[in-house]
């Protein structure tokens, strides 16, 4: 177990309500001469955001916070989806962390891609999240009427909005309107007036059925469209997460294969299990790395 005192580093949290505990654990960290109050609030930023702002399924039930000395954090959360028994993990680090709104992760991991998922947390969203504060700045009455004025296609289709000639067609089931949203948040957010979408998405109340409805306003009545693509999608592959591809970076990719190579042969288990682990492996390898895909096998005979 980490101890401060010790390895200048501690863990907070936990799974199901000990996660809840954490933003309290870590103010404690005050006798330790750190800003408590700071780690609390980043604490509580990126739960929100994986749960209201990236709208994929996973029902959060894992915060774990890491902090040094330093105030070096690292955060792991995991959620899980109970349709499909998958499981998803999402990693911050304050090294790579600048934003809390726009591609803040440091990595995600799944066992699945969703055809669709709602993340206001992409570049792509930027004019959807301007929207929204634009949209929440407006009389909560006219939000009403706008809101309910969705909610009779939330079942058929809004596609007649959207094209010329008006035709008609089925609504992704991934825009269904929700069936409500929380109108007191949406009053306190017209009253203080936010300036940008962090000090949206962090106001008490906005939780994903208001997010969610704000975007779909956004899009389907004004026009701008937030990213419906799962951004784990982008973390089985080498590349930027913005998806903007760039040269392929071989040495890695080489390194990567063993250092899975080597996993593979010191792991605890039977030859067959070994074996077929590397001709797995032996299928991503690039011609240059298959003679050791090769070798590895002959140690094993």
């Amino acid at each position: 177990m980490l101890n401060f005192d010790q390895h200048n580093v501690v863990g907070a949290g936990g799974k199901g309500l000990i996660s809840k505990k954490t933003p309290e654990q870590l103010k404690a960290l005050e006798d330790y001469g750190l800003d408590g109050t700071k780690l609390a609030d980043i604490s509580r930023a990126v739960a929100k955001v994986d749960n209201a702002a990236v709208q994929d399924g996973y029902q959060l039930y894992q915060h774990l916070f890491f902090v040094d000395a330093e105030e070096n954090w690292t955060v792991v959360q995991q959620g899980m989806d109970s349709s499909t028994n998958d499981a998803r993990r999402y990693h911050w680090t304050s090294e790579e962390t600048s934003s809390f709104i726009e591609e803040p992760h440091t990595g995600m991991i799944s066992g699945q891609v969703k055809p669709s998922t709602l993340d206001m947390t992409s570049k792509k969203s930027d004019e959807c999240r301007k929207t929204s504060v634009d949209v929440v700045k407006e009389e909560p009455l006219r939000i009403k009427r706008l809101f309910h004025d969705l909610k009779p296609y939330g079942e058929s289709s809004l596609i007649p909005w959207l094209e010329e000639d008006g035709s008609t067609g089925s609504l992704p089931a991934y825009k269904v309107v929700p069936h409500r949203m929380n109108w007191n948040a949406v009053r306190r957010a017209y009253q203080t007036q936010p300036s940008n979408y962090e000090e949206l998405l962090f106001m008490n109340g906005m939780g994903p059925a208001t997010i969610r409805g704000l975007a779909l306003i956004s899009e389907m009545i004004f026009g701008s469209e937030p990213s419906w693509a799962d951004p784990v999608r982008m973390t089985f592959a080498f590349g930027g997460k913005d998806g903007v591809p760039f040269p392929v970076p071989r040495k890695d990719y080489d390194d990567a294969i063993v250092f899975m190579e080597q996993a593979i042969n010191d792991a605890k288990m039977g030859r067959r299990d070994k074996v077929v682990g590397l001709k797995r492996l032996k299928k991503f390898a690039p011609p240059i790395l298959r003679p050791l895909q090769e070798r590895g096998q002959q140690a094993l005979a």
